[in-house]
């Protein structure tokens, strides 16, 4: 492997001598020891979720009913409380409860004993807890239906408790020590008994964004005095709750149980077992075993199993812990993925359409999807061709054919491909109803055929959605890189669904061009070439601190590439490692506005044309302008399409955009990049990310290359451990027609 060589910058510099995953468990001070922590003020949540645990990404938020035309998020979050009765509904028909490890031993017997007893029957709730919880009260939504020719859109606010329950909360939350701020949030969350939640059970508060247990013992501490300590079974099932929540932060649906244990104990719980145990009884948390349906683990061992005729060692039996709504929507999206092998039909002739195709590698994709309900297809940028042509070739044969991006740059280049604008839509848009052909009588997407590109994007909720959206004798296809990034969301739906073999899989011969795609290639095998780029496509600008990295940055955005490339500097976007650091996200936008577009930021720190990014949920990053601001908010001009973000949604929901994180920007591209790699970034680097990030770029890549040798060894090294899901098991263990 040779390292990327060091290069000339587009432009002369300024001056000669110038520029895991796993669940934390550190221990805490627990309850009853030392002095109270208090309640810290609410941090700044992340708005694209990354699966770093630096930050913490900002919850969905719940639009109100009132609206005669509902938002996109409105129906998006209208939608999803359709998917979770129709999940439900399907999970209450069920002949019986998960065969999840009948014959573990030990600790994990125990972890199992609660939860199956009453999902068996043998024994009622009230054998394991005084009086169950009540069930979230769920309302039927309507389907939502295609908006066409809208106004400006507003996004949503959050859902608002009644002004009772936020004075009582603030009331609780004030004796506590917490500040007033979190008596909105509270109440919003715990509705209008929040007062009283809060005062009986004051670890509630981990439930809301920015409290850590650290917080959240010292406010109960105040509000129950000597009446609590570590191990209060109310600490123990919160803190419970609240690890399987920033594991699905990371990108994990489930949680190995040992793990749990590990990380309650590091919490100050001296009796890790007992408090999972609780856990499991209150329905806090699912337990499942992690390996095929029907696979007995060996008794003996109580936590193995395997092959003893062929002397194959055996395997460990994991016991997992699992949040009921990544559980279900596993499960969910498992059973929809199987239906729609089984339900496929032969409509039409595929081979015709094969034989005209323009390439051997679409040729096989549309004869795959001719004959499959469901198909896996990965490919680079260039393989994104193959897939608009498996929609031309489906709507020549008079099929409803769509196909579906991550973003609107991804959405508009597919439009491009296909010639045709109606035939490509984002896939937020198209499950809320606000872009594509709407739903049929029973509910279903009116497609015959959907390609859903950028896959690795998808989380496992948005999937459940998804295939529960589509109807019986639909095709999915499933397109995408793997070496990419996963999800802003918990899962990893596409890397499930290629490693369970659910489908065939077509793989794309045809390379990314040019010499960004032959550096990009060879990251993807784990091999940093030094490319041939005589037109200055890729060049690498050496730096020797963080300070330095910033100041190269705004050169080469602001005069460098302009000059020598062409790409002008509206153009040209940064990708960084992280927000936070002396040259993340932060650090790069505050100097790139000084100099691209210098203003007071008397609009909630924005001016009009400033670059943001608007993010009207948790890992969608839509690209925009500022235009305006008024008394209805912040007006902004997202790709041609207005939105205005209420004043008090600014500082949630937009943030300067002309630097990203490399998951804000997964899915888009633009005709240069500046990826900037300062010294302190050596530790967030991947494969994947660096895959990512260099891939951005159509015309041009600068590297600001701070770290050394971290970047080959970055790239050489194996990609990092999968995410925990449950998908890739319920695959293997689905009825299907191979």
């Amino acid at each position: 492997m040779t390292a990327l060589p060091r290069g000339e910058s587009p432009g002369p510099p300024a001056t000669d001598e110038d520029g895991a995953a796993a669940v934390p468990d550190e221990p805490a001070t627990a309850p009853g020891a030392g002095e109270d922590a208090g309640v810290a003020e609410v941090a700044e949540a992340d708005a694209d979720a990354e699966s770093t645990a630096d930050e913490t990404p900002a919850p969905a938020e719940a639009g109100t009913d009132e609206t005669p035309a509902p938002s996109e998020a409105e129906a998006e979050l209208a939608a999803q409380r359709e998917l979770r009765e129709r999940i439900e509904k399907r999970k209450a028909g069920k002949e019986g409860p998960i065969d999840a490890g009948a014959k573990l031993s030990g600790t994990a017997a125990d972890l199992l004993a609660a939860v199956r007893a009453v999902e068996s029957g043998a024994k009622p709730a009230t054998a394991f807890f005084d009086s169950p919880a009540p069930a979230p009260a769920r309302r039927a939504a309507p389907v939502p239906q295609p908006v066409r020719d809208r106004a400006p859109e507003p996004a949503p606010a959050p859902r608002a408790g009644s002004p009772e329950a936020v004075t009582a909360a603030a009331s609780v939350l004030s004796a506590g020590g917490a500040p007033a701020a979190l008596a909105e949030p509270a109440a919003a969350l715990l509705g209008d008994r929040a007062a009283e939640v809060l005062r009986e059970d004051p670890w509630q508060l981990l439930a809301l964004p920015g409290v850590g247990p650290e917080q959240a013992d010292g406010f109960a501490r105040k509000v129950l005095g000597a009446g609590c300590g570590p191990d209060d079974e109310r600490r123990t099932a919160a803190l419970t709750g609240w690890l399987l929540e920033r594991a699905a932060l990371q990108g994990h649906t489930a949680l190995d149980a040992d793990q749990v244990r590990t990380a309650l104990a590091g919490r100050g719980v001296s009796d890790a077992d007992a408090a999972v145990q609780h856990a499991i009884a209150e329905g806090v948390v699912l337990v499942f075993q992690d390996g095929p349906e029907g696979e007995e683990p060996a008794e003996e061992t109580g936590g193995t199993a395997g092959d003893e005729a062929s002397g194959e060692p055996a395997e460990p039996v994991r016991v997992l812990l699992g949040l009921d709504r990544y559980a279900l929507a596993e499960e969910s999206l498992a059973d929809g993925l199987a239906r729609l092998v089984n339900a496929c039909e032969k409509d039409a002739d595929w081979s015709r359409a094969a034989s005209s195709a323009p390439s051997p590698s679409a040729a096989e994709l549309i004869r795959a999807a001719g004959a499959h309900g469901l198909v896996a297809h990965t490919g680079g940028e260039a393989a994104r061709a193959e897939a608009a042509a498996l929609i031309a070739a489906a709507r020549g044969l008079s099929l409803r054919a769509l196909g579906a991006a991550h973003s609107v740059d991804g959405r508009q280049r597919l439009a491009a491909r296909t010639g045709a604008p109606d035939a490509a839509v984002t896939l937020s848009g198209l499950l809320s109803g606000a872009e594509g052909p709407g739903r049929d009588e029973e509910g279903a997407l009116a497609v015959d055929l959907l390609v859903v590109l950028d896959a690795p994007q998808l989380d496992v909720e948005t999937g459940a959605m998804l295939v529960e959206s589509l109807a019986d004798g639909a095709r999915l296809v499933l397109s995408g890189d793997p070496g990419v990034l996963g999800s802003a969301g918990a899962g990893q739906v596409f890397a499930d669904v290629l490693a369970a073999r659910a489908c065939p899989r077509i793989v794309s011969r045809t390379p990314d061009a040019g010499p960004i795609g032959e550096l990009v290639s060879g990251i993807g095998v784990g091999e940093l070439h030094q490319v041939e780029a005589p037109g200055k496509e890729v060049v690498i600008v050496p730096v020797r601190d963080a300070g330095e990295a910033v100041h190269r940055t705004v050169q080469l955005v602001a005069d460098s590439v302009p000059r020598a490339i062409g790409v002008p500097s509206g153009d040209t976007q940064v990708i960084t490692v992280g927000h936070g650091g002396s040259a993340g996200t932060r650090a790069l936008n505050e100097a790139l506005k000084q100099r691209l577009n210098p203003g007071p930021g008397r609009f909630g720190g924005f001016d009009p044309g400033d670059r943001v990014a608007h993010v009207p949920a948790p890992g969608r990053t839509v690209p925009g302008v500022v235009v305006s601001a008024d008394a209805d908010g912040l007006h902004l001009d997202c790709a041609g399409t207005p939105v205005v973000v209420p004043q008090e949604r600014v500082a949630a929901s937009v943030r300067h955009a002309w630097a990203l994180s490399a998951h804000q920007a997964a899915g888009m591209r633009w005709p240069a990049v500046v990826v900037v790699l300062p010294g302190d970034a050596a530790r967030g680097l991947s494969r994947a990310w660096v895959y990512t990030a260099f891939g951005r770029g159509e015309r041009h890549l600068s590297v600001v290359h701070g770290v050394d040798q971290a970047l080959p060894r970055a790239v050489a090294e194996a990609p990092a451990q999968e995410r925990t899901t449950r998908l890739r098991t319920l695959l293997e263990g689905s009825p299907q027609e191979r």
